[in-house]
């Protein structure tokens, strides 16, 4: 992982209040989050493990987040109903590892493109880490240490749902690993 590279591409986001998603290897959303104190600060905290709950708690493994969304807004007051309507269109399609869940908001109207997209990761080390022999292990020790995390310190709706998400990832990458036996 080249740090210094992460470093540089956290720097381009935007410092504006709003939204952000955070996305794994394929570029698909993994958790959806606000920032009343600015996109690119609260996204380089995630990414440092500086005193984030979400990391805290096992729900995230930084090791996966690739790109980074970036919705920022101009009134504060307009940060749930975005973050509400992306998580409730996102996760449907891939569970979030969000730690809250925002309130649902109805129907969904279209949802805005992001502002920013960013590439946080080199794309040497996104395209080797794609491999189902690099994803299977670590995903099973996430999976290991949320549960471990689960049993021992939190018991909570949140870090179930963490734990469903992973369960589901490592089932995809178990999959792969023995179609690729198979050959």
């Amino acid at each position: 992982m080249n740090f210094k590279h992460r470093k540089n591409q956290v720097g381009t986001l935007t410092s504006k209040v709003g939204v952000y998603i955070l996305c794994d290897l394929e570029n698909v959303p993994v958790y959806v989050g606000q920032s009343r104190d600015g996109i690119r600060a609260r996204v380089q905290r995630h990414l440092t493990s500086a005193r984030s709950d979400i990391i805290a708690n096992r729900q995230l493994d930084v090791w996966e987040i690739a790109y980074v969304w970036a919705y920022p807004v101009e009134n504060k007051a307009e940060i749930g109903g975005l973050e509400a309507r992306l998580f409730h269109f996102f996760n449907p399609k891939s569970q979030l590892m969000t730690g809250k869940i925002p309130q649902s908001i109805g129907e969904l109207t279209a949802i805005p493109e992001p502002s920013q997209v960013v590439q946080v990761m080199e794309e040497e080390d996104r395209i080797e880490k794609l491999k189902v022999e690099q994803r299977l292990p670590r995903k099973a020790k996430q999976y290991a240490d949320i549960v471990s995390h689960f049993l021992a310190v939190k018991n909570s709706d949140e870090i179930s749902r963490a734990m469903d998400a992973h369960f589901v990832r490592l089932k995809k990458y178990h999959e792969l690993m023995v179609n690729l036996a198979a050959k």
